[in-house]
């Protein structure tokens, strides 16, 4: 079982995949903003710290096999915000993760961050902050998985996705669970390539994905 870093453990996302990297035996270490967030999980594996990701948080990085960043600066926030987050704490993070020996690093971005030009919408810097950070990471050459969920929903997860683009804007959607599941599922990956994945609701089972 690893060490894991996960960076936005307070989050919709990312509590859930500590949950699920508890259950699956992993040891955690959670640096977030309000420990309070945490507070209802408990669990001899999980170790949580107070820290601002706009502060150094390099310290965590000691003895951590594997990192995941799934932090986010929030749909109720300025482009400050989403600036000194989803880029620049992101970009941090990578930097800490080389500079420690970390092994492998999941980022949990967004659909359309490959190309923000592609999309218009009132979102757009926010999917430029993802698409710097996501490259930032795929030159750092460390080995990476760079996940691409679609529209998040607050639903119960299936365990099943697709990977390729739908065709009906509708149908590029996914339970915030399942990204959860994937985020564990790409930490149990045995193989050494880089991945870059899509994750939409589909009838593949997301252990196959990774």
């Amino acid at each position: 079982m690893a060490n894991v870093l996960v960076i936005g453990a307070s989050g919709q996302i990312g509590k859930q995949a500590t949950v699920k990297l508890l259950d699956a035996g992993h040891k955690v270490l959670a640096p977030v903003r309000s420990p309070e967030k945490l507070s209802d999980i408990q669990n001899d594996d999980l170790t949580v710290v107070e820290q601002n990701l706009e502060e150094d948080f390099s310290a965590h990085f000691e003895g951590i096999d594997i990192a995941v960043f799934t932090a986010g600066s929030g749909g109720n926030t300025g482009a400050d915000k989403t600036l000194m987050i989803d880029l620049w704490a992101a970009r941090n993070a990578v930097n800490y993760a080389k500079a420690a020996g970390t092994s492998k690093f999941v980022m949990v971005s967004s659909i359309g961050a490959g190309d923000p030009d592609a999309v218009s919408s009132e979102i757009k810097p926010y999917l430029v902050a993802k698409h710097m950070a996501d490259e930032h990471l795929i030159n750092s050459g460390l080995h990476h998985i760079i996940l691409r969920p679609g529209t998040l929903l607050n639903e119960p997860g299936s365990h099943l996705v697709r990977t390729d683009m739908p065709n009906n804007k509708d149908d590029a959607v996914i339970p915030r669970e399942d990204v959860a599941t994937a985020i564990v599922e790409s930490i149990s990956r045995k193989g050494e390539d880089n991945v870059i994945t899509y994750l939409f609701k589909g009838d593949t089972p997301i252990s196959q994905v990774f």
